[in-house]
């Protein structure tokens, strides 16, 4: 990976982790995440228009097929981050195992589709992030006496789609060559398609609610949650996604100290030694 791709990816990870910290810490739902979203649309409209003008981008209908369904997987892993912080799970719990298993997922299937063979350091990478996450989580044979059980699960499938969007989005902007602004933009809007009917049925009022009592959070969410991923976006351009998924991680380093010492979590010590072990294992993988 070159120094220009690790910086993106770096960079984004602190972003990353900085507005799941907001999002965590404002209390979250269905109605933030869909104001924040359309806020978003609005405030990167005039960038995605020069942007896209500039690269001489030339448009074909397999784009918006692959923007839709990427809108689809995106508004799944937003729905299911929300509904795991909301079930009562830690910031430095959450963040971290979802996290986690999504580059361990993208090694997978690497192995399995795209007929990559990591190394004895990627593999011994991978061991490391499960028992990290292991120790994060606690004992698995009390999760079921605590509030635990459902964050740890909705963290879980988190992943799942963490790395259902990687190999989709690597993809699109390496092969079919969508600009990164132009697609992480298309797929917004194709997400609040599905936000916004979903937080009308299920509270009324949420998103005119969120945009008058948190204003300043969803607008923070606006500007922050794309910039993250557009970041990762331009680095698979030019950089395999088997260096740029696990390295992308170093993000659950940054949660795991922002939940523990900003949001009083607890249980630093374990905490703190989990992530860094993830994080020496995702360092694992991507050297593998």
């Amino acid at each position: 990976m070159t120094a220009f791709a690790l910086g993106l990816v770096l960079l984004a990870a602190f972003i990353h982790a900085g507005w799941n910290f907001l999002l965590k810490k404002s209390g979250g739902g269905t109605g933030l995440i869909t104001v924040a979203s359309i806020a978003s649309l609005a405030l990167y409209a005039p960038i995605v228009v020069v942007a896209t003008w500039l690269s001489a981008y030339r448009f074909t209908p397999v784009h918006l097929a692959l923007m839709l369904g990427s809108g689809m997987i995106h508004t799944t892993y937003f729905l299911l981050l929300d509904r795991a912080y909301r079930s009562g799970g830690d910031l430095s719990i959450v963040y971290p195992l979802a996290r986690s298993t999504g580059p361990l997922l993208t090694i997978v299937v690497a192995i399995a589709l795209l007929g990559e063979r990591p190394g004895p350091t990627a593999i011994g990478g991978a061991i490391l992030i499960g028992v990290s996450a292991m120790i994060l989580a606690g004992n698995p044979l009390k999760w079921h006496k605590s509030e635990a059980r459902q964050a740890v699960g909705f963290a879980l499938l988190t992943g799942c789609t963490i790395a259902t969007y990687t190999i989709w989005d690597k993809a699109s902007v390496a092969t079919w060559l969508i600009p990164p602004l132009l697609y992480d933009w298309g797929t917004n809007l194709f997400r609040i398609c599905v936000l916004v009917p979903l937080a009308h049925r299920r509270t009324p009022g949420a998103m005119a609610a969120a945009w008058r009592e948190r204003r300043k959070t969803a607008i923070a969410l606006a500007l922050l949650m794309p910039l993250s991923y557009i970041l990762v976006l331009t680095a698979m351009v030019f950089t395999p996604v088997s260096l740029v998924a696990p390295a992308r991680e170093v993000s659950i380093l940054f949660a795991a100290l922002m939940g523990a010492h900003l949001l009083r979590e607890g249980d630093v010590a374990r905490r703190a030694a989990a992530a860094i072990g993830m994080v020496l294992g995702i360092s694992g993988l991507a050297l593998g």
